[in-house]
């Protein structure tokens, strides 16, 4: 069969190549074109789209790339019908891929999503397009389950959460190699610095992140560098004060860390998967920030906190994201019972998650529903 993925970020990308990778095993003759990384073209599918191109940030950030966005849309719905695919699949961007996915209905193509828009976060009227335009939701974290069928009446299945594959399926350096090919001390323990992964939020995190690295003098701060942006980059952020740098090496980072900053999204729940104490950070453009605090409806922001309905993670977001609050959580967690609190909850947060399996128990579900 033929199937069509649309995924528009990082973490798309990675759940994509391994739903790929999975689709693949299930049907041996499968035909495969998608928009997303360079991780899902090494997966086997064919590459219309570069999630490069199209991963704009905020509200501020998309009202200036309308044109863009509108070309990008028509571009995909022409591929789709020269393609003309058994099934599409959306792997979450939402703002994208709910306005192809009506599309695709009225064409008459199966629609699948896989990694739920976050609608229960904001824009909650979004069910109604769901419930008219997606044949099969497969959701990836608990609450979504009752969410979506409790409150809506909407027939969901929770596959469990993919990043537990995709950890268990990246091979990591041990702590003497990584250290010695990345010119790391080999005896002080690392902070990891996890900012994000497109320029608008890097530029505001590092800042802010490595404004705190003075006051921990027996630690090294290295920066995760992300697949989506060049290393010179970076380069402004590591002068001065010496900061390290690994590029596109975030879970052997994460393995080897005793503690990390990290921006929220998904690196929040990788972060806790390797059991790694972190303080949540975010600072959005003004403007975007003041529009996204009227429309979203969460206690929390990061996904620690939502899947186990309670501050496990300190969250500092925008006012609160200071030199002088990050120096104090961070101390909270570098050491003593704060610490130990936290990677205790993190097992109950495994727990939650439910085990491996969830990009074959989705990739099952596609085909079995085409």
């Amino acid at each position: 069969m033929k199937y069509y993925i649309i995924a528009g970020e990082a973490s798309g990308d990675l759940h994509g190549s391994n739903l790929i990778k999975a689709l693949k095993k299930e049907d041996t003759s499968a035909e495969i074109r998608c928009w997303g990384g360079d991780l899902m073209q090494q997966a086997g599918g064919e590459l219309a789209k570069h999630y490069k191109d199209m991963a704009f940030m905020g509200f501020l950030e998309v009202l200036m790339n309308i044109p863009t966005i509108f070309k990008n849309i028509s571009y995909c719905k022409e591929d789709i019908q020269r393609f003309n695919p058994d099934v599409v699949i959306f792997i979450d961007f939402s703002g994208f891929n709910l306005r192809i996915a009506k599309w695709a209905k009225q064409n008459g193509f199966k629609t699948n999503y896989y990694i739920s828009p976050q609608i229960w976060a904001s824009r909650e009227g979004r069910i109604s397009k769901i419930k008219r335009d997606i044949d099969h939701m497969y959701v990836i974290l608990p609450f979504e389950k009752e969410f979506y069928e409790k409150k809506h009446g909407y027939p969901v299945q929770f596959v469990g959460h993919p990043l537990i594959d995709a950890i268990e399926n990246t091979p990591l350096q041990d702590n003497v190699s990584f250290r010695q090919e990345n010119n790391l001390d080999s005896e002080k323990p690392i902070i990891a610095l996890l900012p994000g992964s497109r320029k608008q939020e890097v530029q505001k995190m590092l800042e802010v992140m490595l404004s705190v690295k003075k006051d921990f003098p027996n630690y090294q701060f290295v920066i995760a560098g992300a697949p989506s942006l060049p290393d010179e980059f970076y380069a402004p952020f590591l002068k001065g004060d010496k900061v390290e740098y690994v590029s596109n090496k975030t879970y052997t980072l994460l393995k080897h860390s005793h503690a990390a900053l990290v921006t929220s999204g998904t690196a929040t729940l990788e972060t806790a998967l390797f059991e790694v104490p972190q303080v949540v950070c975010y600072k959005g453009n003004w403007i975007s920030y003041q529009i996204a605090k009227r429309i979203i409806t969460l206690d929390y922001i990061s996904l620690v906190n939502l899947i186990m309905k309670r501050e496990v993670v300190k969250e500092l977001i925008q006012n609160d994201l200071t030199t002088k609050n990050l120096k104090s959580e961070l101390s909270k967690i570098v050491e003593g019972t704060e610490r130990e609190r936290m990677l205790s909850d993190y097992k109950s947060l495994k727990e939650k998650l439910g085990g491996k399996g969830a990009s074959e128990m989705a990739a099952r579900l596609i085909v079995k529903n085409v």
